[in-house]
């Protein structure tokens, strides 16, 4: 069933009208922790407290370091705080995406994936720490015909690794979940689940600081010395070690820059609804099959997220609040919404956000060391990192103890990404990537010459 091409009406951008402009997780502030202002030592210092460097300070306080946390806003404010909440096992932004790029790896990597979705588990119930997460698996929702040969492939690929796959017709897929667009899909059982992200980074919060761990908010970081020394406003930190966990933020070495950009992603909440004219028993999380994509999952209290469709990367990449609300993309978002369940037409949306997406060439965490190996850094998920990151964390603070461990021997962790080129290329490169995945979603998913391109050099991405 074909996406509208007509212009979002004014009953589309009503629907969100009076929706808060901040993240629906993060709808309930927390009282932040002191900024420093000090001077004082540490064995590590984290900059960022998303969920990269959350996971990392617990992993290294288990561990006895002294840890200390900078935060230029609050715990989970930016990326970790924004997403929508998908925990999905995968290291590689899928498996096809990672036989592209590590396929004599892939084993492994599919085997720590599941390591680390388990371990997430596991640590969940040991600290306590309450996200709402629901072992749902992932819906695979195919909305065009020209997808539909990809569901044997899809199920094959997946089952070849491990995984539990159940392959939906139209009538299957309709009865897990009401749409008329859909004409089938593949429902993956295995190592993925739907959580509150808002929570999560709350009670990562919570655990690391009964752990020990120092934390300041509102103290960003303005540079980190030759010698370790890591710069904010009113205080500094000498290290032993310093891990950077800036996401999409400005990066604090330059070999960073070159391997980033930020791409901005945006979601809407509804009101809570009557799920009952849904279905979706099974709660699975959903992305449906184009290159211009949409996500979208229930809450706990009966709301639906909503997401994706647009990537929006603005010359040379700023990052800000300012860049949060984006009426064209929210007026598409909410179009389609009422395209997806035409039954819930009237709802209103309380909530719409956006935030930068931390994007690589290669779709899926890098991660490095400077400073003679006293300083490393993780980043680059490309919007699969809410799982990823544990593993990204914990991956960044062997390296920093030259830990020889199953991760830190791949080329996976070892290699860096294809660079982005400078701007003004680079923004001429990512809208004309844009422009051509778009067009071959209207051209039932043929690649044109420029995605083929992309392809042979190892840089392509359907999704």
């Amino acid at each position: 069933m074909p996406w509208p091409t007509t212009p979002p009406t004014r009953e589309h951008r009503a629907s969100y009208a009076d929706a808060e402009p901040r993240p629906f997780w993060l709808r309930e502030p927390k009282d932040p922790s002191p900024a420093l202002t000090e001077d004082i030592t540490a064995d590590l210092c984290i900059v960022g407290a998303g969920f990269t460097g959350l996971w990392a300070a617990l992993y290294a306080a288990e561990q006895g370091k002294d840890v200390v946390i900078l935060e230029a806003e609050t715990a989970g404010f930016g990326a970790s705080g924004r997403n929508g909440g998908f925990a999905v096992a995968s290291l590689t932004h899928g498996i096809e995406n990672g036989l592209a790029r590590f396929a004599d790896e892939m084993p492994t990597l599919e085997r720590l994936a599941l390591e680390n979705f388990e371990g997430i588990q596991r640590d969940l119930a040991h600290y306590g720490i309450d996200c709402d997460f629901q072992l749902t698996g992932e819906l695979l929702a195919l909305t065009d015909e020209h997808q539909l040969p990809w569901l044997q492939e899809e199920a094959e690929q997946l089952t070849r690794f491990g995984h539990e796959v159940t392959l939906l017709d139209q009538t299957a897929m309709c009865g897990q979940v009401n749409s008329p667009t859909y004409l089938g899909g593949v429902w993956d059982h295995t190592g993925a689940g739907i959580l509150d992200p808002g929570k999560l980074a709350h009670g990562l919060k919570d655990v690391a600081v009964r752990k020990g761990v120092r934390l300041y908010e509102y103290s960003s970081v303005e540079h980190v010395t030759d010698e370790l020394t890591v710069i904010t406003p009113q205080g500094r930190v000498r290290a032993d070690r310093v891990l950077l966990a800036t996401s999409a933020y400005p990066p604090l070495i330059n070999t960073i820059k070159h391997y980033v950009v930020p791409v901005y992603d945006y979601a809407l909440m509804t009101e809570p609804i009557d799920m009952d004219k849904v279905g979706w028993q099974n709660r699975q999380g959903i992305g449906d099959g184009g290159n211009q994509f949409h996500y979208y999952r229930p809450t706990t209290d009966g709301r639906i997220l909503y997401g994706g469709w647009d990537a929006v990367y603005r010359y040379k990449g700023p990052v800000g609040a300012r860049y949060d609300d984006h009426d064209a993309t929210f007026a598409k978002l909410a179009q389609h919404f009422f395209h997806t369940f035409p039954q819930l037409e009237g709802t209103r949306f309380t909530h719409r956000w956006g935030g930068a997406i931390d994007t690589s060439s290669r779709f899926s965490v890098f991660f490095g060391t400077s400073h003679g190996g006293r300083l490393a850094y993780a980043t680059g998920y490309t919007g699969l990192g809410v799982a990823a990151t544990r593993f990204g964390g914990r991956t960044a603070v062997d390296l920093l103890d030259g830990r020889d461990t199953d991760a830190t021997r791949t080329r996976y962790v070892r290699t860096k990404p294809v660079p982005f080129p400078p701007e003004p290329l680079r923004y001429a490169v990512v809208q004309l990537t844009r422009n051509r995945l778009a067009a071959a979603d209207r051209n039932q998913g043929r690649r044109g010459l420029w995605l083929r391109t992309l392809d042979r050099l190892g840089l392509g991405f359907d999704s």
